[in-house]
Parts: structure tokens; sequence; C-alpha cells
């Protein structure tokens, strides 16, 4: 019995020193397609903007634009939003 008691304590104490918790599956943050960007504007607006961007030498900026353009068409189902590990 003493052994059982001394035991039981034992594990308390390295317990609290080792700072023992359970482990929780966090959710998973990519578990879910991203929403497809939102395009208010016309085809017109697009290519003034690229054309803008591409004066100021932002390419970057037209790469983010076209994603966001192109993903209303037949053609966004290509660019990933469909999926659930999407990386642009």
């Amino acid at each position: 019995m003493k052994l059982l008691i001394s035991l039981f304590l034992s594990c308390v104490v390295l317990g609290t020193f080792i700072d023992a918790r359970p482990v929780h599956e966090e959710d998973d943050p990519y578990a879910e397609a991203i929403a497809r960007p939102y395009w208010p504007f016309s085809a017109t607006d697009f290519w003034q903007y690229v054309a803008h961007f591409r004066s100021m030498g932002a390419y970057d900026r037209i790469n983010d634009l076209a994603h966001t353009f192109f993903a209303h068409y037949p053609l966004g189902d290509t660019l990933g939003y469909d999926s659930p590990n999407h990386e642009h």
C-alpha cells in the first residue's frame, strides 16, 4: 500500500515539474479552400490597371491583379482556389 501511495505521489510531483499537458489537435487553417477574390470592375479596367502598374514597374502587383481578375473565368478553376492547400 505504501508503494502504491509513493508511486502516485511521485507521478503527481513529476507531472508538475515537467509540466505535462494533454496534446490537443488544433484546427487546420488550410482544411478549407479559400474564397475566390472579388473583381467588381470591367475587363477594360483590368487592362488600364496593368498599364498603370507596368509604367510604375510594379510587376508583382500585376501578378496579384491577374490572379484576382482571372479567378472569375473558367481559367480561374486552374488557379487553385478550389483546392484546400492553395498557395500563390
